[in-house]
């Protein structure tokens, strides 16, 4: 059998004591947590332990002795020793460390239910006694003892992935688990350090003095306050938004599919979260609030920064300047791109009454669309003026009110792609159905099937003529509809840029990354040993390292949830609503959210 003490190097080189820490249940292991210094009284020592269980409800006991020869302790190693009568366990581990040499010594006391030795194992001169011959079949029986060294700071600290729930009992079968629990429970046990007046003294991780910082402090004494506040904003707002007068259908239609409506929906949910009085009951939660709110500050100061640039050295007004000549400029290509569809098209030969109709029909909403823009020309720097302040509550915000703009000043574009999409479809439908009528079919709507039917010479007839008469008309249909639709996909696209823009600084986990980047121990993927010392007479000498998280596993673990800006339909399916002419819409739905 091989017993695993698992020992952190803040305590190498610990003054003689007594080992406090925890036997993993289910394995034979052993973590030690702190050595309590002699002088110590065994009663106190043992109130000590009481109330750091029920401080860290871990199951807290006396391992054994720690002994470091100095000189006038001679006798140290027997006092100690004669200790386990007093601080009864299965198990007393005599563990000493010898000057001048980097491995330690066990030995491992069993005794029986009435606290009598039953066996004793010495690491260090057992082999020496015996011989060849005995020492090997000696080896097979006896009690291997591997130190496996760790550093107890970076293990408390660090959360082991997968995240189990935090109010469930540790798995029995994951022996490293139950060591990154049991040392992260402990904390309490922590707490005391050299600058005590208590009667016990004791090494771990923070003897030399307790961690803290005066700016955390700060920070934690001044967002009870602002958390206040917060909620009382929340509140007003909660109660302005719940007005009746925004559940009317237009209007409730057009916040529904604006983009700076649904971010404001978005980081009004945030900062709920935020404001929320309950602590984190996990990981899981501390680790999303934690992203909420670093991912909030580089939105707003990002923001900021885009503000100092739109109002420094006048750039909205040259903006405004240059949006009129722009949007005269994109008029002028699609009244050229129509005189060019009314005519010839690349040699085809169209028909011609249906397509000058058409062009006539969209030359006229051109000059609709010019009249819309000149009537607005003279408000355009004050509407960018005004709309560049939205920027201070973050730069998605600002990006999502020029999506909203982009939307209106291609309107017309998008008039254009649903009048031929709505066209090209109801050919693209009729020629179907009449399709099935010379077959002897028809689409029966109550079963959702096509079933077989018969006509008369009448309704043939008919359908014949109604058949050519589409059949010949489709081509230029088809024309203006492809020439709307790739205006269209240029548009969403653009729109689609933008969408993910904003999608990608609402759910990437800053804080998750930055933690992989400064402290990458703290998001623990698993740990890896290497051999630290393997002097004869000692036992093995195990170093345990932490290997963190890939950043791909960290940014899959730790997004954000945000609501999809991602088209539902896949591929195949984008493709046949194209093809048979069903109209695609950009915007985001509030309903789906996405983890």
């Amino acid at each position: 059998m091989v017993l695993k003490v698992f020992f952190p190097q803040c305590c190498n080189r610990a003054d003689s004591g007594l080992l406090v820490g925890r036997w993993i249940p289910g394995h034979d292991s052993a973590v030690v947590l702190a050595v309590i210094h002699y002088p110590f009284i065994p009663v106190q020592v043992k109130q000590y332990i009481q109330q750091m269980q029920a401080r860290s409800l871990v199951e807290l006991s006396v391992l054994g002795s720690w002994s470091l020869p100095k000189e006038g302790q001679e006798g140290m190693e027997s006092f100690l020793r004669d200790l386990s009568t007093i601080f009864p366990q299965r198990r007393w581990l005599q563990i000493k460390r010898e000057v001048g040499k980097m491995g330690f010594t066990c030995r491992v006391l069993d005794r029986d239910q009435n606290g009598e030795v039953q066996q004793e194992t010495d690491k260090k001169n057992e082999k020496l006694e015996l011989g060849d011959d005995a020492a090997g079949t000696e080896e097979e029986e006896e009690e291997k003892v591997i130190f496996v060294h760790y550093e107890q700071r970076k293990v408390m600290l660090s959360q082991l992935h997968p995240v189990q729930d935090p109010e469930a009992e540790p798995d029995p079968s994951s022996e490293l688990r139950q060591v990154f629990q049991t040392v992260a429970r402990s904390q309490p046990l922590f707490f005391l350090d050299k600058y005590d007046d208590g009667p016990l003294k004791s090494t771990h991780w923070q003897s030399e003095g307790r961690e803290a910082s005066i700016v955390v402090e700060l920070l934690k004494q001044a967002s009870v306050p602002l958390c206040l506040l917060l909620s009382c904003l929340l509140s007003i707002w909660t109660w302005i938004r719940n007005l009746r007068v925004f559940s009317f259908f237009p209007l409730r239609f057009l916040l529904s599919k604006l983009s700076t409506c649904d971010q404001l929906s978005y980081r009004t949910d945030h900062l709920e979260t935020l404001s929320s009085a309950q602590p984190a009951a996990g990981h899981q939660q501390f680790m999303r609030k934690a992203n909420i709110l670093v991912s909030l500050l580089v939105d707003v100061a990002l923001g900021l920064l885009l503000i100092s640039w739109l109002y420094r050295d006048d750039h909205i007004a040259m903006l405004a300047n240059a949006l009129l000549p722009a949007a005269d400029r994109v008029s002028k290509e699609l009244q050229e791109l129509l005189q060019w569809l009314m005519g010839a098209p690349a040699g085809l030969k169209m028909n011609r009454a249906l397509d000058q109709v058409l062009g006539r029909f969209f030359l006229y909403h051109i000059h609709l669309w010019i009249s819309y823009v000149h009537l607005l020309s003279p408000f355009i720097e004050r509407i960018l003026w005004y709309g560049g302040l939205s920027a201070c509550l973050g730069l998605t915000f600002a990006l999502s009110l020029l999506s909203d703009m982009i939307a209106l000043l291609t309107f017309h574009i998008y008039c254009f792609y649903v009048y031929g999409a709505r066209l090209y479809c109801l050919k693209v439908y009729g020629l179907s159905s009449l399709w099935r009528l010379f077959r002897g079919k028809k689409w029966n709507v109550l079963r959702q099937r096509v079933d077989s039917c018969s006509y008369d010479l009448d309704q043939l007839f008919i359908g014949m003529l109604l058949f050519t008469i589409l059949l010949f008309l489709l081509p230029t249909t088809a024309l203006y509809y492809l020439v709307f639709t790739l205006l269209r996909l240029l548009v969403v696209l653009l729109q689609g840029v933008l969408h993910l823009s904003v999608d990608f600084i609402n759910s990437f986990p800053l804080f998750a990354i930055g933690l992989r980047v400064c402290r990458s121990y703290r998001l623990a993927e698993g740990v890896k040993f290497r051999v630290l010392c393997e002097e004869p007479g000692t036992a093995l000498h195990l170093l345990m390292e932490i290997n963190p998280l890939t950043s791909s596993t960290i940014v899959q673990t730790y997004r954000i949830p945000t609501y999809s800006c991602y088209p539902r339909d896949s591929w195949a399916a984008l493709v046949k609503k194209l093809f048979v002419g069903e109209l695609i819409y950009p915007w985001r739905h509030k309903t789906t959210k996405t983890d």
